[in-house]
């Protein structure tokens, strides 16, 4: 055996003897977070309740532009999903409220249960796949993939997301154009809008 063997063998037994030493890996907020994610919480000290999030309860008021409202179950308020690389998110939609055109570094799974939304994603030929979901539907965003959902039913809707990341992160296209330090000129070059267009988005966003 070479001794590439020999490193390849050793990491591997290493990384599972670090899985069978851990169940879990509850992370403790209180302290600082790595990129990793947080340090473990101390087995001992882990109850049931560190394993059920709370915070997708009740209704949920839409509560800007866009008239959506996203609820989001990352590691820092669910702990439990501290090291598992997912994280959920509940996305609540006034009428005719959407989430505009946005992207993460990871895949996302979408199940409607309320309402009626158009839900679509773009791929890099620029063709649309796009569907209107009813309750019960499940829609997958592939990675990186521009998408969106749109409200198109007669009452509000409700739907959760899952994504395969500790940190998805979120770009959105309108926010990343017209709400941060890009210049007005720059935007209406890259963007073929008119002056006033730009203009009129910037004011929405409050940077004009």
């Amino acid at each position: 055996m070479n001794n590439l063997s020999y490193i390849v063998v050793f990491c591997l037994l290493a990384t599972l003897s670090h899985a069978i030493e851990l169940d879990f890996c509850v992370g403790d907020p209180s302290l600082p977070k790595g990129p990793q994610g947080y340090a473990c919480k101390d087995p001992a000290k882990v109850t049931t309740d560190d394993f059920v999030y709370t915070g997708f309860r009740g209704e949920k008021t839409p509560n800007n532009v866009f008239g959506n409202n996203v609820t989001l179950a990352f590691s820092d308020v669910f702990p439990a999903f501290n090291g598992l690389g997912i994280s959920m998110a509940r996305l609540d939609f006034a009428v005719g409220g959407v989430i505009p055109v946005h992207s993460h570094r990871t895949s996302e799974v979408l199940i409607l249960v309320k309402g009626s939304i158009i839900a679509g994603f773009i791929d890099t030929n620029n063709t649309a796949y796009y569907k209107r979901l009813e309750v019960g539907d499940v829609m997958v965003f592939p990675q990186a993939m521009l998408h969106f959902q749109i409200n198109v039913g007669k009452t509000s809707a409700t739907a959760y997301v899952s994504l395969n990341g500790a940190n998805p992160a979120l770009q959105l296209t309108p926010t990343a154009l017209f709400a941060g330090n890009l210049p007005a000129d720059i935007a209406q070059q890259i963007t073929l809008l008119s002056r006033g267009e730009v203009m009129r988005m910037k004011r929405i966003f409050g940077t004009a």
